[in-house]
């Protein structure tokens, strides 16, 4: 019988999806992990369940093209037959960027359409086939949460027309489907991480983007701790729908990133308020923590 929480992270194998994967795995949960990449290769996605169980958890990778329904629907179906049913959180992650994303300056119109493919296909369509599968299974055991990893690009420009467009939509998605799992028992997010301190950056060399210093930099792990308080949270259901700041969240709850670091919210620097919910979730309605 299986025993615990069980997590599906999507888009694993690295930065948030690792990070937020070895946060679970720390908290004793059993954790499907899934990428694009191979399994049993020692690849990356092989080292985040292997490193999830050695938190403490268990970590299962799994081999998934998020492009593909068919996939996605056989990765539900192995979850529901190894787990009697049960998902208690599902993290839709998984993103992918389309050739030359991290150094292009051309507009939307110099832009090859296919760009499309990745970051609203993946990026959106992806989440949405995913939180299909899932709030079956939440809906049918009367609890669970879905959480979208948004981001600040959905208030104010950031990379591309087509990036702000996925982030916004995926903010709309939980906001909407709080709305019909009302009663229900599952509840809904989507996270909105600041800047972001991850094995590429690091290895960069990176000290500042965009005006915005690393040395306050939410790290992978900082988002997984995060996640985790969320996740465990009894009043969660309370912000369902909610778009949260995951630095404002880690405030709330007492967490600290690397060496003590407190990342810094950039609500204020994108233009303010919330695209949904309310201006201050936590101080709002969920009472502070001890």
């Amino acid at each position: 019988m299986p025993q615990g929480k069980v997590a599906l992270v999507t888009g694993a194998s690295r930065s948030v999806g690792k990070g937020i994967a070895l946060g679970l795995g720390s908290d004793d949960w059993t954790v499907y992990c899934t990428a694009r990449g191979p399994v049993g290769s020692d690849g990356p996605l092989d080292a985040t369940a292997a490193a999830v169980t050695e938190r403490g958890g268990t970590g299962i990778a799994v081999q998934c093209d998020h492009r593909e329904d068919d996939q996605i629907e056989a990765l539900f179906d192995r979850i529901a037959a190894e787990q009697d049913g049960r998902l208690d959180l599902l993290v839709n992650n998984v993103w992918a960027a389309p050739r030359g994303f991290h150094g292009f300056t051309e507009k939307f119109w110099q832009r090859p359409i296919t760009d499309w493919n990745s970051l609203v296909d993946v990026g959106l369509r992806a989440h949405y086939v995913a939180s299909v599968h899932a709030a079956k299974l939440m809906v049918a055991q009367g609890s669970g949460l879905i959480a979208n990893t948004s981001s600040f690009g959905s208030r104010g420009y950031l990379h591309s027309v087509l990036y702000g467009m996925a982030k916004a939509g995926l903010d709309k998605m939980a906001a909407d489907m709080a709305v019909e799992l009302a009663g229900t028992g599952v509840s809904t997010l989507s996270l909105w991480p600041g800047l972001l301190r991850n094995e590429m950056i690091v290895a960069s060399g990176l000290k500042e983007y965009a005006g915005f210093s690393f040395e306050k930099a939410e790290s992978p792990e900082f988002l997984g701790r995060v996640m985790v308080a969320l996740a465990n949270d009894t009043r969660i259901g309370e912000l369902s729908g909610s778009t949260i700041v995951t630095a404002e969240a880690g405030v709330h709850y007492g967490i600290t990133d690397e060496n003590g670091n407190v990342p810094e919210s950039h609500r204020s620097a994108f233009g303010g308020g919330p695209v949904f919910g309310a201006d201050d979730p936590f101080g709002a309605l969920l009472p502070p923590t001890e």
